[in-house]
């Protein structure tokens, strides 16, 4: 199914033809509405966009940063006068000021028609009734979701995020087909349901639109399960609109880009080299049609390679794999890299071990060490030290299988770890703690 098939199923030379009409148009734009801009592609000796010739010459421009979004909070990007900004959002901001996100009314219309295109990918239809179990508010993930399920025709039910018996209520009572939530909850979702005393006959859950964080193949798999339902990925940020970006077909094979809003690059995050389709690196994006905030080549840190063959769903534009992990969230133990996905992978589907996990790392006697605290299923087990002790060398061993170092796993009370929306924290990095005695 295709929201607009003409558009998605574009020829390689259309598609990058009209990249490179925007991309000129936009470096334009920049340049003689963001002052900032102005300064930087000065600096770099940009002034037109005639000075690029081909996609490739976007590599000139400078690349722009979580920095320097924050050093202009919040409206130091802006392209247009306030009063053409008709919505604001903006990230959590927990480690800072929030990152903001200003919408024209063309952007919103633009944004729309992007999460419909993934949401019709993912399978949904005018038939279905969504619930939205994200948390309303500043965030993009919620009213982008809505706004875009409401242009294909799809019910939609704007439940936000906590109140589980509610939300399970409302399944049931609604009939609600559809979930659109973070793995993450979607997760505890699971387990409450399991939990409700309800059959699953109760429920006519199908298809799940999740997003906002990194969801492994293990993680669906188990969310699949527990839910019955079909998940499909999507991606997106605030500063670059929010979901939309790109998505899932139900074919799963990567994520498609929206290449006619968005060119995509992949660069390796110390030499700031383009690598080539299939290779791994870090996702660098630059919106073609943004006019409220718009944003030149921004490092958005996540890890991932592209891939430019056709999908067998007949859509033609770029695919995204699944985020590897994040430049910023890499752990470096004793020199080895450590994600948090590798260790997602690992737990998650193992007897006895909940979904839940967190990573605590510490530095005694100027050494990195990685704990891996994981919470149990049933809390009967801590009875048995036997069975426990077999447990965690169990995780033990098949952690040092993916990640090549020794850990040391703790064993957690079920829902005894911290949560937020049924997530637990994951990482505490408490190297530059005192040491403990």
């Amino acid at each position: 199914m295709f929201y607009q098939k003409e558009i998605e199923t574009m020829s390689r030379k259309d598609i990058e033809d009209l990249q490179l009409r925007k991309l000129r148009w936009m470096v334009d734009y920049c340049y003689n509405n963001v002052p900032f801009y102005h300064e930087r592609l000065g600096q770099a000796g940009i002034t037109s966009g005639g000075k690029i010739k081909t996609l490739s010459d976007i590599q000139y421009i400078p690349c722009t940063t979580k920095d320097d979004i924050r050093d202009n909070y919040p409206f130091g990007l802006l392209a247009v006068p306030m009063k053409k900004i008709v919505r604001i959002h903006a990230s959590s901001g927990t480690t800072g000021k929030p990152t903001v996100g200003a919408y024209t009314q063309e952007d919103l219309d633009v944004w729309s028609d992007l999460v419909a295109r993934v949401a019709v990918a993912g399978g949904a239809t005018e038939d279905d009734i969504f619930q939205i179990s994200f948390g309303y508010g500043l965030f993009t993930g919620a009213l982008g979701l809505h706004y875009g399920l409401e242009k294909i025709g799809a019910t939609v039910i704007p439940a936000s995020s906590g109140n589980t018996n509610k939300q399970l209520m409302m399944f049931r009572d609604f009939g609600v087909t559809g979930l659109v939530a973070t793995p993450s909850y979607a997760l505890y979702l699971g387990e409450m349901v399991r939990e409700s005393g309800f059959p699953m006959s109760a429920y006519k859950l199908r298809l799940g639109l999740l997003g906002s964080e990194g969801c492994t193949n293990s993680m669906r798999t188990q969310i699949e399960r527990s839910l019955n339902i079909f998940v499909t990925d999507n991606y997106g940020m605030t500063e670059l609109t929010g979901p939309g970006v790109a998505g899932e077909c139900e074919l799963r094979q990567g994520l498609h880009f929206a290449e006619d809003h968005f060119l995509p690059e992949i660069i390796d995050k110390d030499t700031m080299e383009q690598k080539g389709p299939g290779e791994p690196g870090e996702l660098v994006v630059t919106t073609l049609s943004r006019y409220g905030m718009p944003v030149l080549r921004y490092r958005t840190k996540d890890i991932t390679s592209i891939t430019y063959e056709p999908c067998a769903c007949g859509r033609t534009h770029a695919r995204m794999q699944k985020v590897m992990g994040r430049t910023d969230d890499m752990l470096i133990i004793k020199g080895v890299n450590v994600f948090p996905s590798q260790i997602e992978s690992a737990l998650v589907g193992m007897e006895g071990v909940g979904p839940h996990y967190q990573l605590v790392v510490r530095r005694r006697n100027f050494l990195d060490n990685l704990e891996v605290k994981v919470e149990l299923l049933n809390a009967d087990l801590l009875e048995s030290y036997g069975a426990l002790e077999t447990l965690q060398r169990k995780i033990h061993d098949r952690l040092k299988s993916v990640l090549g170092l020794d850990t040391r796993v703790t064993l957690a009370e079920p829902k005894s770890l911290e949560r937020f929306q049924g997530k637990a924290k994951r990482v505490l990095d408490l190297r530059n703690e005192p040491e403990e005695k």
